[in-house]
């Protein structure tokens, strides 16, 4: 993620209404009696909306997942701010709201895209284990000190909601799963130490001017829309698609918890509307090993063979780990439904439509 604004160029293009009677399995009606009794009607927006929200880093694989859940609500306004570092802006498939490109390290174009808006999701970060070990001065000043800044432009204007996207088992360490929101945090990698820090300033935010904030921790998310990830599963089945070996840094006993991007947005969803502040955990609550995510693999994408090749374990990264929801349930009744087998099957078929 670039620390920079690339020009000022701000589409701004008009936001058509869209109505649906069903939401993945979430009733329209309900969610939006939710946004409704959250916001009440002495909140209520201008053009009709209840709930205005920037989703910083809307043009990433979350993002444009989420934006395109959102853009079902006829009741919600969505703009987005992203630098285009890794998403792009034709990623967002015809988004027809608005579109600012900016950094969240730039207080200028944080003052621009905040305007009239009273949510916040934060997604913008710069999330690469490795990348973190080689620079940890950009990834503080990405993750870190860009996190501050929105806090303080928030602040500045009165907005106090704020969804935080952050991370478990970076935070947490090589912690004894299942992982879950009252360990102890030691991060073995700048990465979760950075997202660490962004969580304490949302707590502190909270506590010092009653911010409703809120962090989600995310596990391993994967799904349609990754193909400019670097995450486990979206660089397996890119190397499938073009016949190279999958590359395994150890003996694939590493152990994770993938949860499908569907899943992880219905979360997202909750968190922007419920009461609930600090650190809730979202993923499948399910651990698998990296071999048997091969295995997963192999079975989808047959009859197209997959070869693995060993390399030797990299520093600073986390054997085991996999999460609690517990608190996601009963706080956000979050309920991830898709299995591996079908998540895999079908971020595959998005790849296979996307090379098509």
């Amino acid at each position: 993620m670039q620390a920079l604004i690339e020009g000022e160029a701000v589409q701004s293009l008009n936001f058509r209404h869209r109505e649906t009677t069903l939401l993945e399995g979430i009733p329209l009606a309900g969610f939006v009696l939710r946004l409704r009794r959250y916001f009440g009607a002495c909140h209520r927006c201008g053009k009709g909306f209840f709930m205005k929200v920037l989703i910083t880093g809307g043009a990433g694989f979350i993002g444009t997942n989420l934006v395109a859940r959102l853009r079902q609500m006829s009741d919600v306004y969505i703009r987005i701010l992203d630098n285009e570092a890794l998403g792009r802006r034709e990623h967002l498939d015809g988004f027809d709201g608005e579109f600012i490109r900016g950094d969240i390290t730039d207080r200028d174009a944080l003052d621009r895209a905040l305007e009239g808006m009273n949510t916040v999701v934060h997604l913008a970060a710069d999330t690469r284990v490795m990348d973190s070990i080689i620079n940890p001065a950009f990834n503080f000043a990405v993750n870190a000190h860009g996190t501050f800044s929105l806090l303080e432009a928030m602040r500045a204007r009165g907005i106090t909601r704020l969804v935080n996207a952050s991370t478990g088992g970076a935070i947490l360490g090589e912690a004894q799963p299942p992982v879950h929101e009252e360990m102890v945090p030691r991060p073995l990698a700048p990465y979760g130490a950075s997202k660490l820090t962004a969580e304490g300033y949302c707590s502190a935010y909270a506590g010092s001017y009653d911010f409703k904030a809120l962090s989600l921790r995310f596990s391993n998310v994967y799904g349609p829309r990754s193909f400019h990830k670097g995450s486990v599963v979206a660089a397996f089945l890119k190397r499938v698609l073009i016949g190279e070996p999958l590359v395994v840094y150890g003996d694939g006993s590493q152990t994770r918890d993938f949860v499908f991007v569907d899943d992880l947005c219905q979360g997202i969803f909750s968190g922007m509307t419920a009461d609930a502040t600090g650190v809730i955990q979202l993923g499948s609550g399910q651990p698998f090993t990296v071999n048997k995510l091969i295995e997963e693999i192999r079975l989808v994408v047959a009859p197209r063979p997959v070869e693995v090749r060993y390399e030797p374990a990299r520093s600073g990264e986390v054997h085991t780990t996999w999460c609690d929801i517990a608190k996601a349930r009963r706080k956000l009744g979050f309920d991830p439904v898709t299995q591996l087998e079908e998540g895999l099957a079908r971020t595959w078929r998005w790849f296979l439509d996307r090379t098509a």
